[in-house]
């Protein structure tokens, strides 16, 4: 078989979204002729550990792991956290209002750890594979950023071998929303473009989540950018059950931050369990993952928090059981510049438990687009009226009392597979060997 090299930062036993782009390509590499070699860190410092991800490791493959430092120990003694709290994301989730503090430690971070707060394990990883590599061969190199560490190393490995590279963007670098929020200085910024540039330079093929985002790293740049979505595992729902809950129950998964806040939808839920006993008496909202703070009081101002459930973490396994259980599911898109293209990861499993989404979001997003495509749900807003919301949430509330289910189609989808997306990549790759092999 040929070899992918495969940097990324994320690797069971971390756990949460960013793991699974990676794990999946890895998984199925094999059936289409490639043998994948992970590079990944030892020590890390995953905000989420799940280590029922080991089951789709593939038996037998190579994973080398480069230890590393990271200043997330230092960050929560300096902010008075506890050692045990995840730090996930520093910009839209927080445990309460913002002090000196958060703000000189995200200058430090935006100004001396570029690309980000892995960047200490960029050395020590392009050393180790230009050593590795002079006896262990490979066809391709594939990073996966973020973090962009995982770019910045596959860049600077390449650059050094010569080795074709394949830059793999789930987040894009200068054009992710939380670019804007670094606190940077003129130097640090232009450190950060001299960088993508060069990626964008060294890469033979740079793969991207989404339309819009396509189009966006081609104007700054990128040359021969394909789209390679997200995608679900139907492994991941091979025997499982609905077991539907016994309350009518709207679910969000993931991180809900302050930019994600649907009001509209809370306003309506709020007028509902006043006005309707029989929803009161139903609905339960049930919220996976961190919630801003600021999400929290919005909520608590709405006075719905006997209607709240705050579900925590829970095991890849268990967030798929939970979507195939709820009778709706919440998806609330980033209000940001680039959430044109922003297509969560979520979604594609949303429409694998073929469960109807409620979305928050631009009518013109490639998510709504997919949405409409696979008829999996409703869109509106985040400046819908009230009555609106309401009207969506009574007809779906009226089909859970009449015990009607909602089985969406599941043609819209079934390209999303990860075994098919791997496939593709496999195509790709192929083409990039065979265009790197000179002519006889």
């Amino acid at each position: 078989m040929k070899k992918l090299l495969i940097i990324t930062y994320y690797w069971p036993p971390g756990g949460g979204v960013t793991v699974i782009r990676c794990l999946k390509m890895a998984k199925y590499l094999r059936q289409h002729g490639w043998e994948p070699v992970i590079l990944t860190a030892e020590g890390a410092h995953y905000p989420v550990l799940d280590p029922t991800g080991e089951k789709d490791v593939p038996e037998g493959i190579e994973v080398l792991r480069v230890p590393i430092w990271e200043p997330y120990a230092i960050y929560k003694k300096f902010m008075g956290k506890p050692a045990d709290e995840n730090v996930n994301n520093v910009f839209y989730i927080e445990q309460s209002k913002a002090d000196w503090k958060h703000r000189l430690a995200v200058w430090v971070r935006s100004n001396f750890f570029i690309p980000d707060a892995r960047a200490s394990w960029i050395r020590p990883s392009v050393k180790f594979l230009k050593d590795y590599l002079k006896d262990h061969p490979v066809d391709a190199i594939l990073s996966s950023g973020p973090p962009h560490t995982n770019t910045r190393i596959g860049t600077l490995v390449s650059q050094a071998t010569g080795i074709p590279l394949i830059c793999d963007y789930q987040d894009p670098w200068t054009q992710v929303d939380y670019y804007q929020l670094l606190s940077l200085t003129p130097w640090g910024r232009r450190r950060h473009e001299r960088m993508e540039q060069e990626a964008f330079r060294q890469a033979t093929l740079s793969l991207i989540v989404s339309p819009s985002w396509k189009e966006d790293l081609e104007e700054i740049g990128a040359d021969n950018v394909k789209v390679l979505p997200l995608g679900y595992d139907p492994d991941d729902f091979d025997r499982l059950v609905r077991r539907p809950h016994e309350k009518f129950t709207l679910t969000h998964l993931g991180l809900l931050g302050y930019d994600r806040c649907p009001d509209v939808l809370f306003a309506a839920l709020a007028e509902l369990v006043k006005e309707d006993a029989a929803f009161a008496a139903d609905f339960e909202l049930r919220l996976y993952g961190q919630v801003d703070y600021r999400v929290k009081e919005t909520m608590e101002r709405y006075e719905l928090t006997p209607w709240i459930n705050y579900a925590g973490y829970v095991s890849r396994g268990e967030a798929i059981q939970e979507t195939l259980n709820s009778h709706l599911l919440l998806l609330a898109l980033n209000q940001q510049d680039n959430v044109k293209g922003r297509v969560p990861g979520k979604l594609f499993e949303y429409m694998a438990a073929r469960r109807p989404v409620l979305c928050f979001g631009p009518a013109d997003s490639d998510t709504v687009g997919m949405l409409r495509a696979s008829e999996s749900g409703v869109n509106l807003p985040y400046t819908a009226h009230r009555d609106d919301v309401m009207a969506a949430l009574r007809s779906w509330h009226a089909d859970y009392r009449a015990g009607r289910e909602t089985n969406l189609p599941m043609d819209a989808v079934l390209p999303y597979t990860h075994p098919t997306l791997t496939g593709q990549l496999a195509e790709w790759l192929n083409t990039v060997v065979a265009a790197e092999k000179p002519t006889s």
